[in-house]
């Protein structure tokens, strides 16, 4: 199951894009907002990441005006790899090498085709289990 979040300024690409993921038969979890009121992001932030970090989701996604707001606050949550995307390849190699597990990407940035690209690129994407890269992935996750 795929986590899905936004705040007010990616609502639109929000629903977009559960339209894409229910037309490929995907399976997420839509933890809000579900309105175009203001709202703040770190709280939906959150709740995708609580999602995946507790195994109910495996995967998450974060959207919002610019991905950079929901990108900081998804990335100061311990075993979260959140990762900013404006192109496929991006999501690819986050995947493939960083195995990131939050997805962002900035709907006032990015048209919602592209977008819907770089989430299908993300999600058919895996990690590759190179040895470097999960060395690499320890070490950001090691404690300070």
């Amino acid at each position: 199951m795929i986590a899905i979040g936004c705040d007010h300024g990616a609502l639109d690409l929000k629903n977009q894009l559960k339209e894409h993921l229910d037309k490929k038969g995907v399976v997420y979890k839509d933890f809000g907002c579900n309105t175009n009121e203001s709202c703040d992001y770190p709280i939906y932030a959150h709740k995708v990441t609580d999602a995946v970090l507790s195994g109910e989701c495996e995967l998450g996604i974060l959207l919002c005006g610019t991905g950079i707001g929901m990108s900081i606050a998804a990335n100061k949550v311990k075993g979260i790899r959140a990762a900013l995307c404006g192109d496929c390849f991006s999501a690819q190699v986050t995947r493939e090498h960083n195995d990131s597990n939050v997805l962002c990407i900035g709907a006032r940035v990015v048209g919602s085709e592209l977008a819907l690209r770089i989430v299908d690129t993300f999600l058919g994407a895996e990690f590759s289990q190179s040895e470097r890269h999960k060395r690499r992935i320890a070490m950001l996750e090691e404690e300070e």
